[in-house]
């Protein structure tokens, strides 16, 4: 067995999170070593953000083909080529992965295979795919960084082959030509428009009233709609009761508005939540503080045992990329005597995208209701918008929560065409105390999308012009 290697501090993960921190702790002159037993970049580069994009970059281009006559041209019937269409998603995420390994040589960082399990505070085991021990790997400091994997809900037991999660809906050898969804929040959402677009028959179906249930209730009404347009069946307040897989496909039997119903398809994607990648490294017996498998942190990020801090989904919401990234540089930063605070989640923006896209950050209107705040609400829909009407894009509206005494934007809510790349303009507003005459007053460029957020600001302020 090889001598134990020895850092300054070991990630385990290297998912968004990890690997951004890995970066940042090499910056700051620390011997960094990264664990990953898989591809480096995570779920997120491997199986989640950047494929899913690549086969919605897909879904996206097929129905602009569709709608050629619109913009005066003559196109063919589109015909996807499932398995091709497939093959470039993977080769996207390969090709980013890649990167993540180019970055890890670059700042020096060393990368370790495989699974890890701590034998004390200092030293973990590290265990080949075949669970032969390889090695130890010893630090003065850890950061857990390990995210998360689709929950197993009591009689939706994932099978991968009727029964799938996230991970075999992307990579299916041929396109189901039906497929139920089973919860309508981002990865539902995303799924059920890809494959809607390839010509599969979706029928999503959501418990709570709402799909895309932690967006405004505006946002999800106009996507619900958008989705019942185009042939997506949308079914909320329904409860999956049982999945029957007995016959060639399956059969989902669910209580909805119209009572018991039966739905009938190929496949059945389950898209209801996650739990977090917490076990099989020993954290329990190192006395790490867990609530519900999510490892308890504090506003550094550290744990309840002085050399261990965590990040990412496994410390729970907000189970997002770009907030992991963000935790892991705060950690490191902490870890280095720097000042370091918790992420604020009412910064953190979301995105969904589908088609109409969808992008928020802050509260709701309901949530900014229910806390009591006075408010100012400022809309603009993308139908009066002289861009949206030249690019065919006039679905959608930007919405802005102003607080109503001293202008504070408590909430932004895009749904449209650009919506999650217009989103970045309201969290630097937002971080900047910007107020509506803030936004009012930017002078934003004619003829562009962005002039809506201008305009929900004038709105807001009762000064609304172009409409």
């Amino acid at each position: 067995m090889p001598e134990p290697r020895k850092f300054d501090l070991a990630v385990i993960g290297s998912g968004p999170g990890g690997y951004v921190a890995a970066i940042r702790a090499a910056q700051l002159g620390m011997n960094t070593a990264i664990v990953e037993r898989e591809a480096l970049g995570g779920v997120c580069l491997n199986w989640g953000c950047i494929p899913t994009k690549a086969l919605l970059r897909s879904a996206d281009i097929a129905n602009l083909i569709r709608r050629a006559g619109d913009f005066g041209l003559k196109a063919g019937e589109v015909q996807p080529d499932f398995p091709a269409v497939i093959k470039r998603s993977r080769q996207v995420a390969d090709r980013v992965s890649k990167g993540v390994a180019y970055l890890m040589k670059k700042n020096k960082i060393e990368v370790v295979k495989g699974t890890g399990r701590f034998q004390d505070r200092r030293s973990l085991v590290i265990f080949d795919e075949s669970g032969k021990e390889t090695g130890t790997v010893q630090a003065d400091r850890w950061l857990l960084a390990t995210g998360a994997r689709p929950r197993n809900i009591p009689g939706l037991e994932l099978d991968g082959q009727k029964l799938i999660a996230y991970r075999e809906a992307m990579t299916l050898p041929q396109m189901p030509q039906s497929l139920v969804i089973i919860g309508a929040g981002a990865i539902g959402v995303e799924f059920a428009y890809f494959y809607h677009s390839m010509g599969t028959k979706v029928i999503l179906i959501e418990m709570m009233p709402q799909i895309l249930p932690l967006e405004d209730a505006e946002s999800a009404e106009a996507v619900a709609k958008a989705f019942t347009k185009s042939g997506i069946q949308v079914l909320t307040n329904s409860k999956v009761e049982k999945v029957d897989k007995s016959g060639p496909g399956v059969t989902v039997h669910a209580t909805t508005a119209k009572g018991t119903q039966e739905f009938s398809a190929d496949l059945c994607l389950v898209a209801i939540g996650v739990q977090a990648n917490s076990d099989g490294m020993g954290l329990e017996d190192l006395g790490l503080a867990l609530d519900r498998g999510f490892i308890t942190v504090n506003e550094q990020y550290r744990t309840n045992v002085e050399e261990f801090s965590a990040i990412g989904d496994v410390i729970g919401a907000p189970m997002l990329a770009h907030a992991a990234s963000h935790e892991g540089i705060a950690a490191v930063e902490d870890m280095a005597g720097l000042p370091a605070h918790r992420l604020d989640p009412l910064r953190v923006p979301s995105c969904t995208y589908c088609q109409p896209q969808v992008a928020s950050l802050g509260l709701t209107e309901a949530k900014a209701k229910e806390q009591g705040r006075e408010i100012k609400i400022g809309r603009f829909p993308f139908s009066a918008i002289g861009k949206a009407t030249a690019i065919g894009e006039r679905e959608g509206f930007v919405k802005l929560i102003f607080e109503a005494q001293y202008g504070e934007l408590l909430g932004a809510h895009i749904v449209g065409a650009e919506a999650t790349e217009m989103i970045a303009e309201l969290g630097l507003a937002q971080t900047l105390e910007a107020v509506p005459e803030s936004l009012a007053g930017t002078i934003h460029a004619h003829p562009t999308l962005t002039e809506a957020v201008a305009e929900a600001a004038l709105d807001a302020m009762g000064r609304v012009i172009h409409i």
